[in-house]
């Protein structure tokens, strides 16, 4: 295992933010590096359309599960090129969604967003109103916001400096206790999909935050076995399995003083990673700030390794497990990150086929240890 480097730990004070609105009334808060000046003011003199949105999401019946439908989607922006790249700053008579000449991360809300922009509480499910509202779907409610790293339109999480690494994990910290606090909001998602194969339509080092109004499926499986596991055992089952994988070690990627990452037993993915704070805390805004100073060094350290898998890029999503916003659920919940890719050599993917796609029975391709080996082995 390898320990990040003392050196490179970075100390208070916060970063600074600062809330403006776009053309059309959406929110952009700017984030500041440390010892930076916030963004006092922008101006977006885009005759923007009204805001779209207003979508619905329907109840399934067969898996107490809600889907959203957003049909407005389909005019969003598909991977322009670099001089029409939304994400970059506007200069030079050129208008971005991002109304400044400079900045250091921004966080604003999705024009073209799958939930919200209105908030809401949705209808309580029950075997006696699940079939009330089969055929009734209900608004969309929720909030979803661009995270922009850079103003660099290449690069990656990856290549930011180490402040700006700083500054994106407050955002993200921020963000969660903010949207968390909505009304309707039942679970906040933070997320960066990285590469083409995974599906992404801005190719500027960006990632995503979807604030539900349900707690999503996954969130809302492993919220049930970790209040399961906690009732009948009196301790938490993600540290548990930390403890559990840091003793039989041959998983293990990395442990620094308050996060370790170790590649699960039982990945599903050719590459996977889960990155955990070794405090129970049930999101992201509920670390110190030396754990999201360490954060910062150590999300950037893993993805740096898994670039150095190969001789291109690695598609991955980065997902941030937050526990669903329920007492009882935080009270249960541990957050973790969890780093996946379908790359399973230099030049193939693993697709989700029959097994995966229609019945969730995952096959992996690749042995956990071997993949731990191979993220240790890309330190050096």
């Amino acid at each position: 295992m390898t320990p990040p480097a003392p050196a490179e730990r970075v100390t208070t004070p916060v970063p600074a933010h600062r809330t403006h609105h776009l053309a059309d009334g959406r929110e952009a808060v700017f984030f500041s590096d440390r010892g930076a000046a916030p963004v006092e003011r922008v101006s977006d003199p885009r005759p923007l359309d009204p805001r779209s949105g207003h979508g619905e999401v329907r109840f399934d019946r067969l898996t107490g599960e809600w889907v959203a439908v957003a049909a407005h989607r389909q005019t969003r922006t598909y991977l322009p090129p670099a001089d029409q790249c939304p994400l970059c700053p506007s200069a030079g008579g050129r208008e971005s969604e991002i109304p400044a000449e400079d900045f250091d991360v921004v966080v604003f809300e999705n024009r073209f967003p799958s939930l919200g922009p209105e908030l809401g509480e949705l209808p309580a499910p029950g075997p006696a109103a699940e079939r009330r509202l089969w055929g009734a779907p209900s608004p969309a409610y929720g909030r979803c916001e661009v995270v922009v790293f850079t103003p660099e339109h290449r690069g990656s999480f990856a290549s930011l400096p180490l402040e700006r690494a700083r500054t994106v994990v407050e955002a993200w910290a921020q963000r969660t206790e903010a949207l968390s606090a909505m009304a309707g909001i039942r679970h906040v998602f933070p997320f960066e999909n990285r590469g083409e194969q995974i599906g992404v339509t801005l190719h500027h080092p960006h990632g995503q935050i979807y604030a539900y109004p349900y707690p999503a499926p996954h969130a809302a499986r492993l919220a049930a076995r970790s209040r399961a596991h906690l009732q009948e055992t009196g301790r938490a089952l993600m540290g548990e399995v930390l403890a559990d994988e840091t003793a039989a070690g041959d998983r293990m990627v990395l442990a620094g003083e308050h996060f370790s990452a170790y590649v699960p037993y039982a990945a599903r993915w050719p590459l996977e990673v889960h990155l955990v704070p070794h405090r129970q805390v049930p999101d992201l805004a509920g670390l110190t700030g030396a754990e999201r100073d360490e954060l910062a060094v150590l999300h950037r350290d893993l993805v740096q390794r898994v670039d150095r898998l190969y001789t291109t890029p690695t598609p991955y999503i980065a997902a941030w497990h937050q526990t669903p916003v329920t007492a009882a659920d935080r009270e249960a919940g541990w957050l973790h990150l969890q780093l996946t890719s379908p790359r399973r050599s230099e030049d193939k993917l693993k697709f989700l086929a029959g097994s995966e796609a229609a019945m969730g029975a995952f096959v992996n391709d690749v042995p956990a240890e071997q993949t731990a080996a191979r993220l240790r082995e890309a330190a050096r």
